[in-house]
Parts: structure tokens; sequence; C-alpha cells
């Protein structure tokens, strides 16, 4: 019987491998591979051994894939916290029993949403965001409970007027304000918190050269939904339209999503265009195909219609194509943003126009900024056939 024991635990002691048990056998080549080069690669295996047993894979899955400079600055106890907090949220949450060990590790565990600066969130987040998961029936719940709550909770509202684009959950907080990146960013956080894979998408730049926009993207049952800080429902937003055109394989127009573990792309970040730290997934061609179906909805229902929005310099030249200005474009239905877009250019064609599709029956509030940069809008109401609107700059 001594002699099973001992031939068991060497067994056990065996299949735990270099790194300790619980760490699968395909991390320590990729562990190996992290930890040559590292300055205190000490320091990290020792934080492995650390970590308890059941939560060794997905502090492995961390050291694996982190960026070289997170691996070789970032605070210890920050790695152990979110790990933790990570694990005690797949335990208390049905959905999050639920993932793939592939989607829990990929799109739950990561402590960052892109290149902010490293914060301790997971636990504060955990707490903040646990009643809003509380009693929730489903993924689909929770997302809803988080998404429509998290403004309150972290008293964060969109101002450009922030301090810097890739802002932490704690820079933000400070100063009560962010934009759409840092907005993307606590959400992304808060989703994670409860247990909901959730990962940073956006654009470098939109299909006009309008300039970029950032969101979060949410995965329940096998696929990806998209939503905003401020949520008007999955795979709804004013930028549909605009994601609907992005073209196909043009990495500075294209639509991207974050990925914790390499793809072999990088996620282009206008606010630190250099960098390849953060990997990225092409999902250009998802959100041409939701917008098809969208458009090709609302056309089957007759319920809009299309609007274009033309730019001129002065009234008395209006219908000139020379007369014609490129001008940033956002369109509203009382406070909601239903679109935006760029106006066409004197040298494009005169075919080549602004359009939106807008519901019939509604007035909308066309605003721009003018020659002097003033704010200018036009108001116009959509009845049951197209509509041309226009906009003057004088």
């Amino acid at each position: 019987m001594k002699r099973i024991l001992l031939l068991l635990l060497g067994l056990c002691l065996c299949s735990c491998g270099r790194y300790g048990c619980g760490v699968p056998a395909e991390y320590e080549p990729l562990l190996d591979a992290a930890l040559a080069d590292s300055p205190r690669a000490d320091s990290l295996r020792q934080l492995l051994r650390d970590t308890p047993r059941d939560e060794r894979r997905e502090m492995a899955f961390l050291l694996a894939y982190m960026p070289r400079g997170d691996r070789d600055t970032m605070r210890l106890d920050l790695l152990r916290e979110n790990v933790e907090y990570a694990c005690r949220a797949r335990r208390t949450y049905p959905w999050t029993r639920a993932l793939s060990d592939s989607v829990f590790l990929n799109e739950v565990l990561p402590y960052a949403a892109v290149d902010e600066v490293r914060d301790s969130w997971r636990a504060d987040f955990y707490a903040r965001f646990a009643r809003r998961a509380a009693g929730c029936r489903d993924m689909r719940a929770a997302i809803d409970s988080v998404n429509r709550n998290i403004c309150a909770d972290v008293q964060v509202e969109y101002n450009t007027a922030r301090e810097k684009t890739n802002q932490s959950p704690a820079e933000s907080m400070r100063q009560h304000m962010a934009s759409c990146t840092g907005l993307s960013v606590l959400l992304v956080d808060a989703l994670r918190a409860a247990g909901i894979p959730a990962r940073f998408a956006g654009t470098p730049a939109w299909h006009d050269d309008r300039g970029n926009h950032s969101w979060v993207e949410v995965w329940i049952d096998g696929r990806w939904y998209f939503t905003e800080y401020y949520p008007s429902g999955l795979d709804y937003a004013w930028f549909l339209a605009d994601a609907g055109k992005a073209p196909a394989d043009d990495p500075a127009h294209g639509i991207f999503a974050v990925s914790f573990r390499p793809t072999g792309e990088r996620f282009p970040m206008v606010w630190n265009e250099d960098s390849h730290d953060v990997h990225g997934v092409d999902v250009t061609q998802r959100y041409r195909d939701l917008y098809a179906a969208y458009a090709d909805n609302l056309a089957a229902q007759g319920t809009h219609t299309a609007v274009t929005f033309m730019m001129y310099d002065k009234p008395a030249r209006a219908g000139r194509s020379d007369a014609r200005v490129a001008a940033n474009v956002d369109v509203f239905c009382g406070a909601e943003q239903m679109g935006g877009g760029r106006t066409a250019g004197p040298r494009q064609d005169m075919n080549d126009a602004l359009r939106f599709l807008l519901e019939k029956g509604k007035t909308y509030t066309f605003r721009y900024a003018n020659a002097r940069g003033e704010a200018a809008e036009v108001t116009a109401e959509v009845g049951d056939g197209p509509v041309t609107v226009t906009g003057y700059m004088e």
C-alpha cells in the first residue's frame, strides 16, 4: 500500500510540471519565453508559486501573454488582485461559470482594455457592480443592468476637456469626465468585474476621415454584440451606419476589437500610433453585414426614408457643385443622436452626398460648425418620401 501511495504521489508531482500544479503543460514554453529576458523573472516565478493552485492557470495565462512593459514593471499585487477577483466572479455568476475557458481567459480575466495606466480597479468594481448583477436571470439582463447604471455608479460623463484620451478608470473617476475611449475602458472593466466577457472596439478613423471612435463589445451565446457607455440597445447605436460603411482591408478606416491573446495583428490606437503592444482583430466585415441587414429590414418595414444633407458656402450659391463644402454633421432626434457624417466637397461627384436613413414622421436637427467655428443647426421634418436638407457655412 505504501508503495502504491508513493507511486501515486510521484505521478502527481510529475504531472505538476516545472511551474507547479495547476499550470497546463502548454503554457510551459510560453512562460519560458516570456520570463527568459525579464529582469524580474524570479519574482514572477514566485508569484506563480504563491498563487492558489486553482487560480494558477489564470495567472499563467496573464504572465504568458502580457505586454513586456507590464511583465517587467506592473505591480505584482495588482496581478494577484486581478486573478483573485476574476476567479471569484466565475464562482459567483452562473453566466461566467458557463463560459468556455478560452472566452473567460481572454475576455473576462485581462486587467486592461487597451494601454491605459494599470489601476487597481478589479476589487472596487467587483463590489460596485455586484449589486447590479445580483438577481439577474442571465447574462443579457446583467449586461443591461451594468450598462444602464454605470454612469451613475462611477460619476463620469463624456467630456473632451479630459486630461488625456486613454484614461484609466481611476483617472476618469477622479476628473468625472472622459472621452469615448476612457468611457469604453470603464465599461469594459465594469462588465468584466461582473463576469461578463467584454472587449474594447473602435475605428482609427471613419470612412470619411471624420475622426475616430471607441465602443465596447460583449459576448453572448457564441457571438459578439456591440454597445456603448450610454446604451441604446445591443447592436444599435448612432454610429452603425458609419461602421457599416467601413472599407474592408483598410487598417486606417477599418473596425477592430482588442484581444489579450496575440492574434498576429495589432489594434490601431490613434493616441499611441507607434505601439504594437495591444493585439487586435479585424471585425470590419461583421459591421458591414450588420448595417446591411439593418438597412434591408428598415426598407422592408417602410418606416424609414432617405434624407440627404447638402452643405454650401452661402444660400445664393446653393445647387452649384463648386459651392459645396465638406463639413462634419451630426443628426439628432431630440436629445438622441441618430447618426453623423461628412458632407461632400466641391471636387466630389454630385451624386456623392451624405445620406441618412431616418424614421418618417419625426423632426430632426442637423448640427455643424459654420465658417466662423460657431455652432449652427438646421431642423427638418421628415415625411413619407425622400428629403433633401441644406445647410450653409455663411
